[in-house]
């Protein structure tokens, strides 16, 4: 495994989270990506495409990373609002750490390839943990 990081959710305030997390920890955005960057067959407003699709600041040897939850996905709770990301090393342990972690649990995303490039998976365990993984190749 690479890498254990956290992951923020947000209803619509991710980009100013993020603004002022910078403005304690320092350093730059390594990634920042809209939700109107996403392919999708379905028009969406241009508030909704402003939304932050997902953002990182590295932090010390971690990555936080963030994002807003899309309209129609459950509003984000205060308190329970992020997820354990897990940046693996190969397809297969992203796979086996899929079955091993997902099973009883509810599944949003199960592993497939992206448009940005990695193998990933989005689902929440048995006992309410959201998890993501993701696996991108090095070049």
């Amino acid at each position: 495994m690479k890498a254990v990081n956290i992951t923020l959710t947000f209803n619509s305030q991710a980009e100013a989270a993020f603004n002022f997390y910078r403005s304690v920890f320092g350093g730059e955005f390594i990634h920042l990506q809209r939700l109107k960057d996403m392919p999708s067959p379905n028009p969406m407003s241009a508030e909704e495409g402003e939304k932050i699709l997902h953002i990182a600041l590295p932090v010390g040897s971690a990555v936080l990373a963030g994002m807003d939850i899309p309209q129609g996905r459950p509003e984000s709770i205060a308190g329970t609002n992020f997820m354990v990301t897990l940046d693996t090393s190969s397809e297969e342990e992203t796979q086996q750490l899929f079955e091993g972690l997902s099973e009883g649990g509810f599944v949003m995303m199960p592993p497939d390839h992206q448009f940005w490039g990695a193998y990933f998976a989005m689902f929440t365990d048995k006992f309410g943990i959201q998890w993501m993984l993701s696996y991108v190749a090095d070049k």
